[in-house]
């Protein structure tokens, strides 16, 4: 397959539920699949083998040799049925030619020539997630909608019946689930283990390298540090905290944690050990104004890398309408900056794309009609499938007073200094920008015209680009309070300056 494009997994077609919960994530060359009670695996390293029923699957980790053609294969899995053999190919070719029989690893009976033989290289395996066969591989969970990899462990979470309940396969073995087998690899549930269950609903499983685990619950948070299965122990962080779902977390490059919380958004630090709300004070109310349910809706969180920010999500699962904020670490703009996407590109997952090559290296959305999407800095419109759509953009600036202690004052002028160089320069330039300007006696009352976009005193438009004559607005607005609002919604247009102007009756400035 060649970089850059994209194949359907055809045997997985309808095979998932779309309309429920589903979390994936990849181990031991595979990708696992985690979908309430479809539970399956994409295999992208096995050969699969596949034959007539046998009497006795062979071994795990044992040596199936093929006669006459010499291949052998070291065997990972078997399906339920005992006419699947997937194994890692250490030698030669399996054929299907008559005679060619397979032995080894204790198959019963070991004279079975395949019928069919197939190379996950050339397409992925999709099959059951299950235990082994002919095995005590024990109680592996029959619905789960949280999963991850941690410390060579496939992990389990959010049985319907067991919500506080944790699962954990053997280190280094994703078929085997019985449980408290008495050796520092043993499978582990909670129930069975030392570090015991957390007290209250998992919401998310949040992998640190192999140091710790996090659990993200309804109202609070938990973290295992080490090996559950020899001294590992479970600690709360936080027991008023909660975090939101499986999707609404990401690290930075720092490897500090953020979540979408009970209380708005989180940082938690490397040590683990206590949580920061971000936007206590600049968005005190963020949680209650979005008012998403986890039944409802989909809030996602994913580092950007390029942009060096999070992006946070938050979309009604129903129509793919949706309300998004920009967080930037970046020192000198650090903050919350909203952002409104159509509808078809609600998004439902996302995750930053590290590849080799860096022409396709960059922050991927799963969006509402299907299609994954990318941040493009040049775009001057959304894309929305088959056409495109305007973007809306403003900047608000403001409430700031006018008059000392709140008393009235006067604006005489306001001039903006547009990007861009000289007209068909190499220079990006800024396109036109609608300005209006509002004038209250309070703040509150200019922040919510402001936010609004009602009741402005006077409006216009600054021209592009750079800083022509006439630049400069005189406009006589009185008032105790003001705000600027800088937009443009033109199709193929963007905006950007350098700064703004305000002049006042005292004579003052502000930037």
């Amino acid at each position: 397959m060649a970089a850059g494009t994209m194949v359907e997994l055809v045997a997985a077609r309808d095979d998932i539920d779309t309309t429920d919960q589903l979390v994936i994530y990849e181990g031991y060359q595979k990708v696992f699949v985690v979908n309430g009670t479809n539970l399956k695996i994409v295999d992208f390293v096995n050969t699969k083998l596949t034959v007539t029923a046998l009497t006795t699957a062979p071994t795990r980790g044992s040596t199936v040799t093929q006669a006459t053609s010499g291949a052998t294969m070291v065997v990972d899995f078997v399906n339920t049925a005992k006419t699947e053999i997937y194994g890692k190919t250490t030698a030669g070719t399996f054929v299907t030619t008559a005679g060619y029989t397979l032995s080894g690893g204790s198959m019963d009976p070991a004279t079975r020539v395949p019928s069919a033989v197939a190379q996950a290289t050339t397409t992925p395996h999709w099959y059951d997630w299950t235990v082994y066969p002919d095995s005590a591989s024990g109680g592996m969970p029959t619905e789960a909608y949280l999963g991850c990899l941690y410390q060579g462990r496939t992990v389990l979470a959010g049985h319907t019946d067991y919500p506080h309940q944790w699962y954990m396969s053997r280190q280094a073995d994703h078929t085997d689930w019985a449980y408290a087998a008495n050796d520092a690899q043993t499978p582990v549930a909670g129930s069975d283990a030392d570090a015991g269950e957390v007290g209250d609903i998992i919401r998310c499983l949040i992998p640190y390298k192999d140091d710790f685990l996090v659990f993200g619950c309804a109202t609070s948070i938990w973290v295992l540090a080490g090996n559950p299965g020899e001294g590992g122990t479970i600690q709360e962080v936080d027991l008023t905290v909660g975090i939101f779902g499986p999707y609404s977390w990401t690290f930075d490059g720092d490897s500090n944690l953020y979540f979408w919380g009970t209380g708005g958004i989180y940082r938690m630090a490397r040590d683990f050990r206590s949580v920061e709300n971000l936007t206590q004070i600049s968005l005190p109310n963020l949680i209650g104004d979005e008012g998403a349910n986890p039944e409802t809706h989909r809030v996602t969180m994913v580092y950007d890398r390029k942009r060096y920010g999070l992006v946070i999500t938050v979309t009604l699962l129903a129509d793919g309408t949706n309300s998004n904020y920009f967080y930037s670490l970046n020192p000198a703009t650090e903050g919350v900056y909203p952002e409104t996407y159509p509808e078809e590109c609600g998004v439902y997952s996302g995750v930053y794309y590290d590849a080799n090559n860096k022409t396709y290296r960059d922050l991927l959305v799963g969006c509402k009609d299907g299609y994954i999407r990318k941040f493009d800095p040049t775009a001057e419109d959304d894309d929305v499938g088959a056409t495109d759509e305007a973007i809306s953009s403003h900047v608000a600036l403001g409430p700031f007073e006018l008059g000392p202690g709140g008393r009235e004052g006067t604006i005489e002028s306001i001039e903006a200094f547009t990007t861009g160089g000289g007209s068909g320069g190499t220079e990006t330039d800024s396109d036109d920008i609608a300005y209006k300007l509002f004038t209250a006696q309070s703040a509150g009352k200019v922040a919510e015209d402001v936010d609004a976009n009602a009741n402005q005193k006077v409006s216009g438009t600054f021209q592009a680009t750079g800083r022509p004559r006439g630049r400069r607005k005189r406009q006589r607005v009185r008032g105790a309070f003001a705000g600027i609002r800088l937009a443009n919604d033109t199709a193929g247009e963007k905006i950007s300056f350098d700064r703004l102007i305000v002049e006042t009756s005292r004579k003052g400035r502000l930037k």
